[in-house]
């Protein structure tokens, strides 16, 4: 089971922090992901504001939101190197496709090396939440506040997906990204005291959307 982590109030500096790695302009590639979701739409799976909050709300909660809350909270709790390169394979590993392997490998090199180069960390080549989590450690970054905000960042890149492909207006896309952010909270607070012997996905759904866009004729997103 997890430890709580570092439980310290965040300073002004954390909450800033934390909120430039997780935005949309940090150079990580986010934006060209789509995590199964632009399949989803073409077949059309998900064709309203109301579909896209049930698919993401899935995601999030049954499928890889979870599984990346624990492994963010697990690699900030590693003890070691050995722990965190274990962490990191079990994060591959459960990867449901070539795809959304692939995805999360690229987005935590690039967070990886970004991150490392502007604040001097020592980060290795790590999958996306091992990459973000071990960097909130090396930082003492609050670590209930850090899954939260990676959630919230992975809920708004699937709403921004939407909000181009369904589509969605801006104001809808808001209300969506406002609607899911209480279920961001509850997941974070919840992986706190898990661990990952809790991994598991029953967003089936999603993992097949991300296979069937390797294959898709025309799109726009990597995945």
């Amino acid at each position: 089971m997890a430890t709580a982590g570092h439980m310290a109030t965040p300073t002004d500096a954390d909450i800033l922090t934390l909120t430039q790695w997780l935005s949309p302009a940090y150079p990580v590639g986010g934006f060209a992901y789509s995590h199964g979701l632009e399949a989803a739409i073409d077949e059309g799976a998900v064709a309203s504001s109301q579909d896209a909050e049930a698919w993401i709300s899935d995601a999030l909660e049954h499928g890889s939101g979870w599984n990346d809350a624990l492994f963010v909270v697990s690699a900030y709790n590693a003890r070691d190197k050995d722990e965190l390169f274990s962490i990191d394979a079990k994060a591959r590993a459960i990867c449901a496709s070539s795809e959304r392997k692939m995805e999360t490998e690229l987005l935590g090199q690039a967070f990886g090396t970004v991150t490392g180069d502007v604040w001097d960390l020592d980060i290795q080549q790590l999958s996306y939440p091992v990459s973000v989590g071990h960097a909130a450690r090396l930082q003492s970054l609050p670590l209930l506040l850090t899954t939260k905000m990676y959630l919230q960042a992975f809920a708004s890149n699937l709403v921004a997906c939407a909000t181009r492909l369904v589509p969605l207006g801006q104001t809808d896309a808001q209300k969506l990204i406002r609607n899911l952010t209480p279920l961001c909270g509850h997941i974070a607070e919840k992986a706190q005291l898990a661990g990952l012997e809790e991994l598991s996905s029953t967003a089936f759904l999603t993992d097949i959307a991300s296979m069937r866009h390797e294959t898709q004729y025309s799109r726009i997103f990597r995945t």
